[in-house]
């Protein structure tokens, strides 16, 4: 009797521990199971919202491309308008002629020459810069001595041709320093040149040392010939 009561008592020990045993491994199971679906809901989650960036990228990038054709046209299209209005000065009948540049100090290379012809003056000579094509008026240079402003009057009454500076082509002008017949006067060693009243950049150019009262000085001319200033 006893004998059957334990055999009873291992038999019910053995089911037991096999029950609990299956219970562990169904828990386990279901455990993983739970983690493999979480798992694939978030890997699902993250590929919606990867397709929602893309989608948002594509659609941002789309309206990006739809700003740049537009601002590229609008661009072309003042761009052209530009080129079709072209440059210089309308002559009638459509066409345009190129407009010169006028010449400044700055685009000029300065050089004086003493010469003795007139009782002497000096010869003002300007050649454009290298790459500088340019325009000096029919008039006479700006020419003036010291802080006290002596300025040079003109020598001719008429006004001459404009001359176009480039490259070997050479202007002068002359300017006589003294054209009064007494002892009065001032002395320097330094002129200062403009090619006019508007010219933002006049240069100094040192002299021998010369005495000036009412100087005077001639027009741009291309031969020095011409550029001799004969007093009135």
């Amino acid at each position: 009797m006893r004998k059957n009561r334990l055999r009873g008592a291992a038999l019910a020990a053995t089911a037991l521990a096999a029950a609990l045993s299956l219970t562990a491994c169904s828990d386990t199971g279901a455990a993983k199971s739970g983690s493999s679906l979480n798992g694939s809901s978030s890997s699902s989650d993250n590929t919606a919202s990867a397709s929602g960036t893309s989608d948002s990228s594509a659609a941002d990038s789309g309206q990006s491309s739809d700003a740049k054709d537009s601002g590229t046209k609008a661009q072309g299209g003042t761009s052209s308008t530009g080129t079709a209005g072209g440059s210089g000065a309308d002559v009638g009948n459509g066409e345009r002629a190129e407009v010169g540049q006028a010449c400044g100090a700055n685009d000029i290379n300065w050089s004086t020459r003493e010469e003795s012809q007139a009782g002497g003056y000096i010869l003002i000579i300007a050649k454009a810069k290298p790459g500088i094509t340019c325009t000096l008026p029919g008039t006479y240079p700006v020419v003036a001595f010291g802080s006290g402003g002596i300025e040079a009057g003109p020598a001719e009454q008429a006004v001459g041709d404009e001359i176009t500076l480039s490259g070997k082509t050479t202007a002068y002008a002359g300017m006589n320093p003294k054209t009064t017949n007494n002892d009065f006067g001032v002395e320097f060693e330094h002129l200062i040149v403009a090619v006019d009243q508007e010219d933002p950049n006049p240069e100094s150019l040192p002299v021998n040392p010369v005495n000036v009262d009412k100087p005077i000085v001639t027009n741009w001319h291309t031969n020095p010939a011409d550029a001799v200033p004969f007093s009135s």
